[in-house]
């Protein structure tokens, strides 16, 4: 499966400012060619998700699906970043690399289960069976 636009679903916590992209003035108002000009950097926005370059996305990020997993009913040790069910009747599990994840498990129900969940969640595209690893 792949998380589209995996670092917009991060929320941040942290005030973080960015320029304004060049050509843009305020909401709903552009620069038009030849009008007048705009000091660089005169325009700034408040992000309220994290964006691809920011130090803080793939935390963000992470902290998201966690937090997602978390609630579908899976656990995290103290002592690395693995998520597992907890039940010991079936047993699934998420390989997961950035904005690229391989589900996985004995009890199709619950990878079905899982993929539904996350796709409630985040916008996804399942890309079915796996071919190379």
């Amino acid at each position: 499966m792949d998380v589209s636009n995996v670092f917009l679903h991060g929320d941040l916590k942290e005030e973080v400012y960015m320029s304004m992209p060049l050509g843009y003035v305020r909401y709903g108002q552009y620069i038009q060619p030849g009008a007048h000009s705009v000091s660089k950097g005169q325009y700034v926005c408040k992000l309220l998700k994290s964006l691809y370059g920011l130090k803080q996305a793939p935390r963000q990020w992470f902290e998201k699906l966690s937090n997602a997993l978390l609630l579908f009913g899976f656990h995290q040790p103290k002592a690395n970043y693995t998520f597992s069910p907890r039940t010991h009747q079936s047993y699934t599990v998420g390989l997961i690399y950035m904005h690229d994840m391989i589900i996985t498990g004995n009890v199709t129900v619950e990878i079905s289960n899982l993929k539904a969940y996350l796709s409630s969640h985040f916008h996804m595209k399942d890309f079915r069976e796996l071919s190379y690893f």
